[in-house]
């Protein structure tokens, strides 16, 4: 059993001061919130991919808040060290900001740390709203899942107009409150940017080396995946006798900037 000390925000920030990476993983179960808990993950993200990864669903989209809390629950109860965010799904927060501290409440009591929403601009107010009430928010922004029919799965900010859209959306997430931010499928460069100028940790997914840490969802890196795996997936399973020792590997790859590869991954 280790002997580690509770994950706290106020760690992921000293990590984040430190030049110290953050490594985080998506988690749905107790089973496996021990075993990573227990590999040395600083943060369980108990995601709404679970809608495609356990559901078999084709998008994050159906899955609701009953759902999520039941999910986060599990992992509360698997999980000791960890510092674990909820996703508030599709159209828990959209509506109006009572609906969101609502649902925020309800995930927050069921186990969560934090909860993380999508997307910028109109969100900036919800995310203030839940930060002044005591509940700590991640965002996200580029490649957001819950807006895939609108905006397709592909990279985001490309172009100067869209990357600068993007950094004034992180800038005023930041000012809102946000005490973490993922960055999904946006160019190396400008998440790296944006890891340099903003004063929280941001966590990449298919965002290059530079960002402050690094997520994937289980399923992927353990190879579980059906098809074939997005470009910047690593398949840790690979070489590895066990779930935990592969886990271990991811930590160790992530907290010693080994993963992601930008030169191979194309970023």
């Amino acid at each position: 059993m280790s002997d580690r000390k509770p994950v706290s925000l106020h760690r992921l920030r000293e990590m984040h001061a430190n030049g110290e990476k953050i490594a985080m993983l998506t988690c749905y179960d107790a089973a496996f919130a021990r075993v990573l808990d227990d590999a040395g993950i600083d943060v369980l993200l108990v995601g709404d991919s679970l809608g495609m990864v356990l559901q078999g669903r084709p998008s994050t989209l159906p899955v609701s808040v009953d759902e999520m809390a039941y999910h986060t629950a599990c992992v509360a109860r698997g999980n000791r060290t960890a510092w674990t965010i909820a996703d508030l799904p599709f159209g828990s927060y959209q509506e109006s900001t009572e609906l969101a501290l609502r649902h925020a409440v309800r995930l927050m009591q069921a186990g969560a740390h934090m909860v993380k929403l999508e997307g910028g601009g109109w969100t900036a107010p919800i995310v203030r709203h839940l930060v002044e009430r005591g509940i700590p928010v991640c965002a996200h922004l580029g490649f957001t899942p819950q807006s895939v029919n609108a905006l397709g799965y592909r990279v985001q900010g490309r172009d100067e107009a869209a990357a600068g859209v993007l950094r004034g959306h992180a800038e005023e997430l930041a000012a809102a409150g946000a005490a973490l931010l993922v960055l999904e499928l946006v160019p190396a460069q400008l998440a790296r940017e944006l890891t340099g100028s903003l004063s929280i940790p941001t966590i990449g997914i298919g965002a290059g080396a530079g960002c402050s840490g690094q997520v994937l969802v289980l399923h992927d890196m353990l190879g579980l995946t059906p098809g074939e795996p997005f470009r910047f997936v690593r398949n840790f399973m690979q070489g590895s006798a066990s779930i935990e020792q592969a886990v271990r590997h991811y930590v160790s790859d992530v907290k010693a900037a080994r993963f992601p590869d930008d030169a191979i991954h194309g970023f």
